[in-house]
């Protein structure tokens, strides 16, 4: 029987919740999903087994129409993620993405951060940054944001940014190979087959470690449009994947 996720740990006359520092995040409240760790009564004996984990705080970083984004929210309320993550925050930098506009119908925080409005690339930075921060981001996914990260940000998300890229990575992959120029340019190489790359965001477009990867087939009567419609239906199933893959990979880690 699957647990619903708690807000603070609960104690009772006879038990009391052991966790280790390493489930520790200093968040004042934590939302919790109870699955297996060891309760003990305070004779020392075990009683039960449970695992306490907790809920990853996503922020989803978006530039246009952000259908991954909804697909992420979508495996948080009832998906691969729900009782994994959290969607706390959307961090667009133009104030027109119909991004927002799906965010606010899911009751979803939201901050337009304009390059147009800092200095130079450092200073824009260094604010997305700060908005990461502020609600205490676990995972950074990056779909469909369109501007390059800076050194800032990859220095502290490192292994914890992920985006996703309508190819199969390496291949048409690099500077100006995003949306409709990517299925554009599958198309006149004849390739038979595209799809769709979850990858760790690097300093350079598309060059991060490959989390998950899935294929569709290309025909020979298929137009662009037709990839992008088979290639964005793979990209709304693998997204959350790659999220819950890394949620589990860092856990084992530690």
């Amino acid at each position: 029987m699957q647990r619903p996720p708690f807000y603070v740990l609960f104690f009772s006359d006879l038990q009391i919740a052991i966790l280790t520092l390493d489930h520790c995040h200093n968040r004042g409240n934590v939302k919790l999903n109870v699955l297996t760790s060891e309760y003990k009564d305070f004779s020392g004996a075990v009683s039960e087994k449970i695992e306490v984990v907790f809920v990853k705080h996503l922020t989803v970083l978006v530039s246009g129409s952000g259908s991954n984004m909804q697909s992420i929210a979508a495996s948080a309320n009832r998906g691969v993620l729900k009782g994994l993550a959290e969607i706390v925050l959307i961090i667009s930098n133009n104030p027109n993405a119909y991004a927002l506009k799906r965010a606010e119908d899911e009751n979803i925080k939201t901050v337009c951060v304009e390059r147009r409005s800092f200095k130079d690339e450092k200073s824009f930075n260094t604010a997305i940054l700060e908005e990461l921060q502020n609600v205490e981001s676990d995972i950074v996914c990056l779909a469909g944001y369109t501007k390059m990260i800076g050194h800032e940000i990859i220095d502290v998300y490192r292994g914890r940014m992920l985006n996703i890229h309508p190819a199969l990575l390496p291949k048409f992959g690099g500077k100006g190979m995003y949306g409709y120029h990517v299925h554009e340019a599958v198309v006149k190489a004849g390739e038979k087959k595209s799809g769709a790359t979850v990858h760790f965001v690097e300093g350079e477009y598309d060059t991060g470690k490959i989390i998950i990867q899935r294929e569709i087939e290309v025909f020979r009567s298929d137009t662009p449009q037709d990839v992008a419609k088979k290639v964005l239906a793979v990209e709304h199933r693998i997204y959350p994947e790659a999220i819950k893959k890394v949620i589990e990979t860092n856990s084992e880690n530690g």
